[in-house]
């Protein structure tokens, strides 16, 4: 039982924040071009708009569709508004042995939200066992007054808004990421996820909790389609619209009935302009990345392009309000887009406007398919080919041995006939592109972290996010945690005692581990988890799990005379 106190304890892990400088100005000349206005006036409103999983090779196939069937000879992005590029790395993660170097979008989101590194999956909380939260440039934006929103075409509970308005240990836990919505004073939540709002994770089951008529009953207007949201007039205030249960279809498979992403953005600026201080609002067109995940390149363009098409409506508001900063950006690349495969110098663009849906929409059709026959009639259906070969047709029966199975196998189809490639199904560490318009541009200009883009939304609307970041911290912390078979929710012993200002000390001789603050003392003995409290026994256990020593809150409690309190939904602990 003579082991070290690291051993039973755990090793600290320290949060590493990346500070990048900012770029320099801009010269008089260069004031009059489209991405700059006269940095000396800070921005009344900022507007961030995400293209989750945008590379420079899903903006460069876009663009080849532009020209070649919409007559266009560049992107509304290519506008002038291009000013350079933002590195996307994470940290190293305390739950798998991912090294940081490609992200994912929660680590990223929190980055360019919060101006912090963290590590995958968190949402706006720092590395480590013991977790702190970062304040949002929207939650601070909220001291000063300003109206909020939070736009996407995504699960809206998804990591890339629910950085700017909750915080949590995993990005899976959406139903507690809607819940703090609620409490969030975020003015506008548009976007799909509904089910998160309805129902909630018990014990792991899902259970019936609605909690749709708590936002009306906080003054949030509803709207669940496209005739709702035209409904919601720009005086509402609070407004809350969810558009699909989980996603909102892809713009192949919509139907009128649902509002597509510049109608949306339009509608939450509408009603955040009414705010005499102001905004602040992100808008995320998120299925770019489910579209480069599946390998879906036809998909992919179509999100693209209403990216490019809703940046023409940011930055629309943007010129004509004249006290707008507008940034654009992405998490990250999906997929490993390539133009051109298998060393032939070609692109067959087109093809590139053939499919009439995303692999989504036929991959229950295709599940369906018994024959060759159905799967020949279901694709040229579909894109048209009529000239499959027997071992295309096997592929797509077959699948293509990822999770997507027979939607994987067509994509895989698709793909090689219009000569593009990918390296997968998942992210990559590519530097992603920034776009800029108004006083924020010279300060994203050139090669920049993605933390800058929040350091610089703060600077241009003179938001605190120090200040608002010590004010979550001082009221939440987001420990590992584990609970026993006995339904005992446990911590990590030294890092919460550490973060807690709580002295602690390991007697090699005995294999107890002792807690002290002021003249309060708590030891354990490590072989059996038994606790003394200032020397006297105590009904509390602590536990050993993979090297590291837990403990109940309580004893937390008795050593700092505080009286902590473990918010299970949102797994974090609240300091009264």
């Amino acid at each position: 039982m003579k082991k070290g106190l690291k051993q039973f304890m755990g090793s600290g892990m320290a949060v590493s924040l990346l500070t990048l400088s900012l770029a320099g100005t801009v010269s008089a000349a260069d004031s009059a071009t489209p991405s700059t206005v006269p940095s000396s006036l800070p921005s009344k409103n900022l507007i961030v708009l995400i293209g989750d999983g945008m590379g420079p090779a899903e903006v460069t196939a876009a663009r080849f569709y532009a020209k070649k069937f919409l007559g266009k000879d560049r992107l509304e992005l290519d506008g002038g508004y291009y000013v350079g590029k933002a590195t996307t790395y994470s940290q190293a993660s305390p739950y798998t042995t991912e090294s940081g170097a490609v992200t994912d979008s929660a680590a990223a989101a929190t980055a360019f939200s919060t101006g912090n590194k963290t590590y995958n999956n968190a949402i706006s909380v720092s590395n480590g066992d013991v977790a702190k939260p970062y304040a949002s440039v929207i939650e601070a934006a909220m001291k000063q007054g300003k109206a909020t929103g939070l736009v996407s075409t995504d699960n809206i509970t998804g990591a890339t808004p629910a950085v700017w308005a909750s915080h949590v240990r995993q990005r899976s836990n959406q139903n507690a990421i809607a819940s703090q919505y609620l409490n969030s004073g975020v003015d506008v939540i548009f976007g799909g996820g509904k089910v998160n709002f309805t129902t909630k994770e018990d014990k792991g089951k899902r259970t019936d909790k609605n909690i749709i008529p708590d936002f009306q009953a906080k003054g949030y207007q509803t709207a669940f389609d496209k005739k709702g949201l035209d409904a919601i007039p720009v005086t509402a205030g609070k407004a809350l619209g969810l558009f699909a249960d989980a996603e909102i279809p892809y713009v192949l498979d919509r139907t009128d009935s649902v509002p597509s992403l510049p109608q949306l953005s339009q509608k939450a600026i509408d009603i955040l302009s009414q705010n005499k201080n102001g905004f602040v609002l992100l808008v995320e067109q998120g299925r770019i990345d489910h579209a480069g995940h599946a390998n879906d390149l036809p998909a992919n363009i179509q999100e693209m392009l209403e990216l490019d098409a809703t940046f023409k409506t940011l930055v629309d508001f943007a010129k004509k309000d004249g006290n707008t900063s507008v940034v654009v950006s992405a998490d990250h690349e999906t997929g490993g887009l390539s133009l051109a495969r298998d060393n032939v110098y070609e692109l067959n663009v087109d093809l590139f406007n053939k499919q009439k849906h995303s692999y989504e929409y036929i991959d229950g059709i295709l599940k369906k398919a018994q024959t060759a026959d159905d799967i020949r009639k279901i694709v040229a259906d579909n894109i048209g080919f009529t000239d499959l070969s027997d071992e295309e047709v096997q592929l797509i029966l077959n699948g293509d041995g990822s999770s997507y199975g027979r939607g994987g196998g067509y994509n895989a189809v698709v793909s090689k006939r219009l000569a593009v490639g990918w390296t997968g199904h998942g992210h990559t560490g590519v530097d992603v592109g920034v776009w800029a318009y108004g006083p924020i541009a010279d300060l994203v200009k050139g090669d920049i972290d993605n933390t800058d883009i929040a350091k610089s939304g703060a600077k241009v609307i003179g938001a605190d996010l120090a200040a608002v970041t010590k004010e979550l911290q001082d009221k939440y912390l987001y420990p590992m945690f584990k609970v026993t078979r006995d339904s005992k929710t446990l911590f990590t012993a030294r890092s919460l005692a550490e973060s807690l200002g709580i002295q602690v000390a390991w007697d090699e001789a005995t294999g107890t581990v002792t807690f002290t603050k002021d003249n309060q003392k708590v030891s354990v003995l490590v072989s059996s988890g038994a606790i003394t409290v200032n020397g006297t026994a105590s009904a509390w256990v602590g536990n050993v799990d993979n090297g590291k020593l837990y403990l109940p809150l309580e004893a937390f409690n008795q050593l700092t005379g505080k009286t902590y309190t473990w918010d299970s939904f949102n797994e974090r602990i609240v300091k009264n």
